[in-house]
């Protein structure tokens, strides 16, 4: 899923400069541009949501939380991605309500492509429920962690990237750059 919402910015990028030179060079701007990007940008980003998890990539804010006994974080990192759960699952619902309600109304948008609503809305609520089904199994995992008498396992989980895990996936990334040793 991550990899299709990484193509799919870059299709953004191609609607939108094609727009952009379109306007520019030939005097001609498709409305469709901003309307598609827009479905476009909403469903990338709620299928990047489980991947971003699964990778702790989110944005975080752990300097209190990192001076902490391990015990004491890991039971703050459960409780965290528990309540991260249920908001995930409050939108998750709240997003197939909508999808159901454009299905039921057979609902279109108001422009020239007239775009049933509920292609695009259950694009977006399916990577929102992804999102939820990860969080479910990282919570599993931690649990069964905790319950093994293992935070360290559970901090490595749930915690944030520390410096050796940046380091690592930057190794990384240079050495895919530089493709196979010859």
């Amino acid at each position: 899923m991550a990899t299709l919402a990484g193509w799919n910015y870059v299709a953004c990028a191609l609607f939108i400069t094609a727009d952009i030179i379109g306007r520019s060079v030939f005097g001609v701007s498709s409305t469709a541009t901003v309307e598609v990007t827009g479905y476009m940008l909403a469903g990338g980003i709620a299928w990047a949501l489980a991947h971003t998890l699964a990778r702790r990539a989110h944005i975080r804010v752990d300097v209190w939380v990192n001076r902490l006994p391990l015990r004491l974080r890991a039971w703050l990192h459960l409780l965290a991605l528990l309540l991260l759960g249920g908001f995930a699952a409050f939108c998750a619902w709240a997003a197939w309500g909508l999808v159901d309600e454009s299905l039921l109304f057979d609902a279109h948008d108001n422009s020239a492509l007239r775009v049933p609503l509920v292609l695009p809305q259950g694009l977006w609520a399916f990577g929102i429920i992804a999102f939820c089904g990860m969080i479910a199994v990282l919570l599993l995992e931690g649990a069964l962690s905790l319950l093994a008498g293992r935070p360290e396992e559970l901090d490595r989980l749930l915690g944030s990237r520390t410096l050796e895990d940046e380091t690592a996936e930057a190794l990384e990334a240079v050495e895919m750059a530089r493709g196979p040793a010859a």
